[in-house]
């Protein structure tokens, strides 16, 4: 991680995000031309789309693996051929988890030669006969006329198949929601998945808080979740008759869960545990038009580059504002995720064909960073997002997915509740594995090092009933009469043939990215790795006495409570005050049960 990104924590921001680098980049059809910022076989559909003379000649070279297909036509195929196609496609859709993007009128080395009007016709015909037979919707994306040596206009067509996987596991992102207090992050959510516009007082969040004083304050303090469904056609589900949620998944080859986190400062401790814990795909950072980079919105997009998470931008209340307010609001964002510490390619959605382009590059280059201008009164520019959402690829292939269920089962309890008539049932994460209703595993570890048995007795999945929850997913297992005094937020519940090891000393190399004076030996910060959140005390720093801003070491923690489960090469983010260091866990000093105590010096 390059230590600038200190700059855009606490006491060490420049005012105004500091001056641009390189050039402007173009939002209109732009995300697609050299100008990305990525290598250039990383640019796959969607080049410039301003007119037919712009249209590049050739796309990137077709891919062995991943979701996207070329196809030059597929016109009236023999029986054999058009086996073949259907298993191709099967392939496809296997590599998006459910997705595939076909492009018609391709050539395998990315030749754009298009298809007349008639041969286009029949090869979406056939097509929708592939789909058919696999179980899918197919959803035009968009039309292009292509340049090429013929009188006959020529165009190529880009189609989103869609199919509720094998399994009926419908495909689930998780978008983490971060900024300014009052920037209309729950009002936003409120309107997505309401399917009302606000009223100008906030109206919309209000089914999305969870206690009495943020409803009387306005303010989020807790986290919570929201679902979008997509069909398989990519309608939005919410908004039908199928209003509850265990009628949305059912309905939803697609969901979009939305985890609202806290934008004032004072409740930065529970939104920086959403991110850690949660594992959100993306963010979603809201700047609202009128402030602009305010508040706790620079330190948010510092804490979503210290994860690499990836994040998109949207500017709300572009109501209440003139247009020259929203362009300057838009140029500050420009500048200041062109700074060294961020080097990011802004790119401004103003139509669908720009949204399209920019869910594809969003999750093909990491330096995209698409910009929505839109209001949660008017509802302009809404379906933008909502074209981006229902577009937006899985940002993690079939491969690293399958290697992940491969591995033995972790589950991250991150919430714990008593459900009358249930029981015990605490939510979280499957890190790894597989979890099916009935399994053993084992829970902990506790304050004197021990893990406990517990059989799962029934598992939820955005509260409708699932049977078998597969790594990356999130749920709520119920656990029955396990006692709920021996849990807390932290622990694992792990297989048992795991033998998972704890520790109460580790080591990690960290930068500092911001500190008021020196850290030394004996400063005492809040650890986040993962869904563990603990005080420790720095015991040792490295081949240095102490660290200033911006330095780089391998540290010593001990935790000051209990011991906790850690693995090493784990992401790890430490805050005291206006102290903020990030970095990742080299060694832990494992310890076996019932040593707890006394090493934690009880």
């Amino acid at each position: 991680m390059d230590s600038r990104v200190s700059e855009l924590f606490g006491g060490c921001c420049r005012p105004g995000g500091g001056p641009a680098i390189g050039g402007t980049l173009k939002a209109r059809g732009a995300g697609g031309s050299s100008g990305c910022g990525g290598p250039k076989g990383k640019k796959k559909n969607g080049r410039n789309r301003g007119g037919k003379a712009n249209n590049p000649p050739y796309l990137p070279p077709e891919a062995e693996d991943g979701n996207i297909e070329y196809k030059l036509k597929l016109v009236n195929p023999s029986q054999y051929r058009f086996e073949h196609l259907v298993t191709q496609m099967k392939w496809r859709l296997q590599e998006g988890r459910g997705e595939a993007v076909y492009q018609i009128g391709v050539e395998d080395n990315g030749l754009l030669v298009g298809l007349a009007e008639e041969e286009m016709r029949a090869s979406l015909k056939t097509l929708h006969r592939m789909a058919e037979k696999v179980g899918a919707d197919i959803t035009v994306l968009r039309e292009r006329e292509v340049d090429y040596d013929s009188d006959v206009p020529r165009k190529i067509t880009e189609v989103l198949v869609r199919k509720v996987p094998d399994n009926q596991q419908f495909l689930d992102l998780r978008v983490a929601v971060l900024g300014n207090v009052d920037s209309g992050k729950s009002t936003l959510l409120g309107v997505l998945t309401q399917g009302e516009l606000d009223n100008g007082r906030g109206r919309a969040r209000l089914n999305l808080f969870r206690h009495l004083h943020e409803i009387q304050s306005g303010r989020t303090s807790s986290i919570s979740f929201e679902i979008l469904g997509f069909n398989s056609k990519g309608e939005v589900v919410n908004y039908s008759d199928s209003r509850t949620a265990e009628e949305i998944c059912e309905s939803s080859s697609k969901m979009i869960t939305f985890i609202d986190l806290a934008g004032h400062h004072k409740y930065l401790h529970t939104t920086i545990f959403g991110l850690t814990s949660y594992c959100p795909d993306c963010a979603l950072l809201l700047v609202s038009a009128n402030t602009g980079i305010a508040g706790t919105t620079r330190e948010h997009l510092g804490l979503a580059l210290a994860l690499k998470v990836p994040f998109f931008i949207v500017v709300s209340k572009v109501d209440l504002c003139a247009k020259t307010t929203v362009e300057r609001t838009v140029r500050q964002l420009e500048r200041v995720l062109k700074q060294p510490g961020c080097h990011k390619v802004p790119m401004l959605v103003t139509s669908e064909d720009d949204a399209v382009t920019a869910a594809q590059q969003f999750a093909q280059s990491p330096n995209v960073t698409p910009i929505f201008t839109l209001s949660s009164v008017t509802g302009e520019s809404l379906d933008l997002l909502k074209v981006f959402l229902n577009i937006l690829p899985p940002l993690t292939n079939s491969k690293e997915q399958e290697e992940l269920m491969q591995q033995l089962t972790e589950f991250q309890v991150d919430e714990i509740y008593t459900v009358p008539e249930v029981g015990t049932v605490v939510g979280g994460t499957l890190s790894s594995g597989i979890c099916r209703e009935g399994d053993q595993l084992v829970v902990g570890p506790t304050d004197d090092g021990c893990f406990l048995e517990l059989r799962v007795c029934s598992i939820q999945r955005n509260r409708s009933a699932c049977r078998v929850l597969r790594a990356g997913q999130a749920a709520t297992l119920a656990l029955g009469d396990f006692d709920r005094a021996l849990l807390r937020k932290g622990m694992v519940m792990v297989s048992p043939e795991m033998n998972p090891t704890i520790c109460s000393v580790f080591e990690a190399e960290i930068v500092l990215l911001f500190h008021a004076t020196t850290f030394r030996r004996g400063f005492q910060v809040t650890v986040h790795v993962g869904n563990v959140r603990q005080t420790a005390v720095v015991e040792k720093i490295h081949a240095k006495d102490k660290l200033r801003t911006g330095e780089k070491a391998v540290v010593r923690f001990r935790f000051l409570k209990h011991p906790e489960y850690l693995k090493v090469g784990a992401k790890l983010l430490f805050r005291e005050g206006v102290t903020k260091g990030i970095g990742h866990v080299t060694d832990v000093q494992a310890i076996a049960a019932g040593e707890a105590q006394a090493k934690m010096g009880f």
